[in-house]
């Protein structure tokens, strides 16, 4: 089993909580967006630092348990541009994954945080993203059990969305209750995991902290045909 913690700190305002959600909550991986990459420790609680995006102060990172886990290699992409991107303040990299070595199945995985172009954009884009992101983790752990976990900021249409990730050969799992609720209009799960080869047992919202997001925790296992096969 592993435990996944994804958390959006809108605009790096929700950092101070990132020791109490490791502490309370135990997990093994933790995926940042909106965080101040300048600023990161290398370590919270139990949690290294793999590494962060470097090309936009505001980013991702992704921090993972070295106890359990051995990161082989860390990566980050830029996604195609939404007009936000272009006119205001520039995110070049919307993906950060990594390949780990889990000490204690022995065996591999890939682990990333994404954030997708805001809401001003048209899903479409989102869709191009989200196909691009999960080909980036083909390419990074071909074969391998991956889990993408972020802000997806898809609030409606995730059924449709959820059949295109099947075809693709990954999976859609929403949280247990919404997930951003600083507008009225905008409530619903905006973060939320997809994978391949993982069965995700659940996905929690956490409760709700400094942020306009709250913080999700995904709970994943290898699925029983990955293990035969290796």
């Amino acid at each position: 089993m592993t435990k996944v913690i994804s958390y959006n700190l809108r605009k790096n305002r929700a950092s101070g909580e990132l020791r109490g959600l490791a502490d309370r909550f135990d997990p093994d991986v933790l995926c940042l967006q909106e965080c101040d990459t300048l600023e990161l420790p290398a370590e919270v609680g139990p949690l290294h630092l793999a590494d962060a995006t470097r090309r936009n102060r505001l980013g991702l990172a992704i921090y993972y348990r070295r106890d359990r886990y051995t990161a082989i290699t860390t990566k980050t992409f830029a996604l195609k541009k939404s007009l936000h991107d272009h006119l205001a303040a520039p995110a070049h990299e919307r993906l950060i994954a990594t390949r780990l070595r889990d000490l204690e199945a022995d065996r591999e995985l890939v682990v990333a945080s994404f954030h997708a172009a805001p809401l001003t954009a048209l899903n479409s884009l989102r869709r191009s993203q989200i196909a691009s992101a999960h080909e980036k983790l083909r390419e990074l752990g071909p074969g391998l059990p991956a889990l993408m976990v972020g802000d997806y900021n898809y609030p409606f249409f995730t059924r449709s969305l959820s059949e295109r990730m099947v075809k693709s050969g990954y999976d859609l799992t929403l949280s247990d209750t919404r997930t951003y609720i600083n507008y009225t209009f905008f409530r619903g799960h905006f973060d939320f995991a997809t994978s391949s080869g993982l069965d995700v047992e659940r996905v929690e919202t956490l409760p709700r902290g400094k942020s306009d997001h709250m913080p999700i925790l995904v709970t994943t296992s290898y699925r029983a045909e990955q293990e035969t096969a290796a």
